[in-house]
């Protein structure tokens, strides 16, 4: 335990949540924990990320859903329009309400909170600086979680910030107006998901991506899918395409989109860039104490997260693998065992689900098919609809698909993908089968409920089985 010689056993650097996740499981198994936070609880998921977004694009949903309601036999008189600054008024105060919650929590399980930026003065030994003011703070062990942040992609011509008309994803979730024209770079997450957001307020909106395909992380398919889906609700998809410069023009900017031969010139008010992050590491002294940076952030010695400094553990974004908020979570509680109970656990990144939030929803888990056949896999595809399912079609939210990729030699699952209404909410059914090594025959005995969404997914395995009950 502390002692005289130090304020903690363990301090946590970044409040997001890798590091309120870890500083509690370091608490809860006995260590006296402080967390240094130089801005918000919660970090950028909470904060300028996940929960905001989500809150954002849950109201668009509803208005999208209302203005179609007599499609469910709802009559609705009279426009139905959207109460911008209320829609951000709720946004805000459900982040503020779970900001709350992290600082409860931290009560709860007796971790000292200390705002500020936190510099090493050697490998024990922190000075924390605020308003001008600064303090030291000694530890026997630190957990690295600043996160990442979004940065400018230099585009020629396009200069300038928030006031200019360039906006980052932080931007976005703080927006003071719905821009009338918009051009969003990047096909990933962010721009997929704020593409369905302005696009649903009333923005005429073009997404430029560089490959063949929206979230091109993802199983080909489902970028395919999502695409036609974002093209129905008015989104201009470029994809293949290249924002080539940019030039400042009365209220807005003048884009150059290169796809493929064909050039064309966009005329917009506000320029989003939806894709880069770098990890938040500057200016910490890290490698003055022998803590090792590579391009991405913290270099670690394994999956175990020590750094080069064997006190030192770095966890989430900021050692930059797989920059996702529940990774980083899971990331904080191997590190928080490690150092308390002086363990050697090694994370298990097989079964990552990826999920974006756009309507409709997407996720995936385990190996794409590409990937598969990339490892040499021979592989057993499935694949079912939601367009003739029962629950589907009672809700109104018949598109989409499920595939699933089956090992064919062994008949172990490799992998799930999904596209549909509350996709993100089933995606687990995989990660927990790809974690067992679940096969084939033990998918098809397990019963799924009748009438549900997740009855697709057992027709996918079916269909992988050569034996689907409802392929037309």
């Amino acid at each position: 335990m502390a002692n005289d010689q130090f304020d903690a056993d363990v301090i946590v650097i970044g409040a997001g949540p890798g590091g309120y996740v870890a500083a509690i499981r370091a608490a809860q198994l006995g260590a006296k924990v402080t967390v240094v936070e130089k801005e918000y609880l919660g970090g950028t998921c909470l904060n300028w990320g996940c929960i905001p977004s989500k809150a954002m694009i849950a109201s668009v949903e509803r208005l999208q859903d209302i203005k179609h309601a007599d499609a469910m036999g709802v009559s609705i008189s009279g426009e139905v329009t959207m109460d911008f600054d209320k829609m951000m008024a709720r946004k805000d105060k459900i982040v503020q309400t779970q900001r709350g919650g992290v600082g409860y929590l931290f009560k709860k399980n007796k971790i000292t909170h200390v705002e500020g930026f936190a510099k090493f003065i050697d490998a024990h030994t922190l000075e924390v600086s605020k308003d001008g003011n600064s303090q030291t703070l000694r530890a026997k062990n630190f957990i690295l979680a600043m996160g990442s942040s979004v940065i400018y992609l230099k585009i020629p011509g396009l200069e300038g910030g928030r006031e200019d008309g360039v906006w980052t994803s932080d931007d976005a979730v703080t927006a003071p107006f719905v821009p009338k024209r918009m051009l969003i770079l990047g096909g990933g997450a962010v721009g997929v998901e704020f593409s369905y957001v302005f696009s649903g307020l009333g923005s005429e909106v073009t997404l430029v991506e560089m490959q063949d395909r929206v979230i091109p992380m993802f199983d080909a398919d489902l970028g395919v899918e999502l695409g036609k889906q974002l093209s129905k609700v008015g989104v201009k998809v470029k994809a293949g395409a290249g924002l080539e410069k940019c030039e400042k023009v009365a209220g807005g900017w003048k884009c150059t989109v290169k796809t493929g031969d064909k050039v064309e010139e966009i005329e917009v008010d506000v320029v989003l860039l939806g894709v880069g992050r770098k990890a938040n590491v500057d200016g910490m002294g890290l490698e003055e104490i022998g803590v090792k940076l590579h391009r991405r952030g913290v270099e670690i010695t394994g999956d175990h997260f020590q750094t080069h400094v064997p006190n030192i553990y770095a966890i989430g974004d900021v050692h930059g693998a797989i920059q996702l908020a529940h990774v980083a979570s899971y990331e904080g509680i191997i590190a928080a065992h490690n150092i308390v109970e002086g363990k050697a656990e090694v994370a298990d990144y097989k079964a990552v689900p990826n999920c974006v939030y756009t309507v409709p929803e997407v996720a995936g888990v385990g190996l794409t098919e590409a990937k598969a056949r990339e490892k040499g896999y021979d592989v057993k595809v499935g694949k079912a609809g939601f367009r003739s399912n029962g629950k589907a079609m009672a809700n109104g939210h018949q598109d989409g698909v499920v595939k699933v990729i089956i090992d064919a030699k062994y008949g172990e699952l490799l992998g799930l993908h999904m596209i549909g209404s509350h996709v993100t909410d089933m995606i687990h059914e995989g990660v927990v089968a790809l974690n067992l090594e679940a096969t084939l025959d033990s998918l098809l005995g397990s019963i799924h409920a009748h009438p549900t969404m997740a009855e697709v997914v057992l027709e996918a395995y079916e269909d992988a089985h050569g034996m689907a009950i409802h392929k037309a």
